[in-house]
């Protein structure tokens, strides 16, 4: 393999009800570290089912530093929570995972209380889906003019003049 496949890795598909046991397997192998994972919406272009999530490993060598290899693995999936977590083998999947959900909306069946890492609670919906409605108002954000009665604008700079 030569420097730029090696940094460039491999693809593999691997089925989503698998995902586990085969990063588990890729773990024993020596693939010890999690260095990525996010997800794809690929509705838009009518794939079904209609997210990839994707999960980045590769081969550290703890010694000296060096990469092994790498593999980058797609797991397609649709609504309906299929993945299992892998936060117990790598801990950083956790924040990932708990991404993944929060931006696109995919579950995880193992971690049915998953709690939002980026928006707040009372966020509606998944904004990297493609089917998110570009100009939805959440709550608070405030009314569209940015004024809330009684209190000062908390989202738009209204500059005043004065007069001399």
């Amino acid at each position: 393999m030569s420097a730029q496949n090696l940094a460039q890795g491999e693809r593999r598909e691997i089925e989503a009800k698998d995902n586990r046991a085969a990063l588990a397997a890729l773990k024993a192998e020596g693939y010890n570290v999690l260095s990525d994972m996010t997800c794809v919406d690929y509705s838009k272009q009518g794939k079904s089912p209609r997210f990839d999530v994707i999960y980045r490993v590769m081969k550290l060598d703890l010694e000296t530093g060096t990469d092994g290899g790498r593999l980058e693995l797609h797991c397609a999936v649709g609504e309906e929570p299929v993945l299992r977590s892998v936060a117990d083998l790598w801990p950083s999947a956790d924040w990932l995972e708990r991404e993944i959900w929060d931006m696109f909306g995919v579950k995880f069946a193992d971690r049915p209380d998953i709690k939002r890492l980026l928006l707040y609670e009372e966020f509606v919906g998944h904004p990297l889906r493609k089917d998110y409605p570009i100009g939805k108002r959440q709550p608070l954000i405030g009314p569209k003019d940015g004024n809330l009665p009684n209190s000062p604008s908390f989202n738009i700079l209204k500059p005043t003049i004065t007069g001399e």
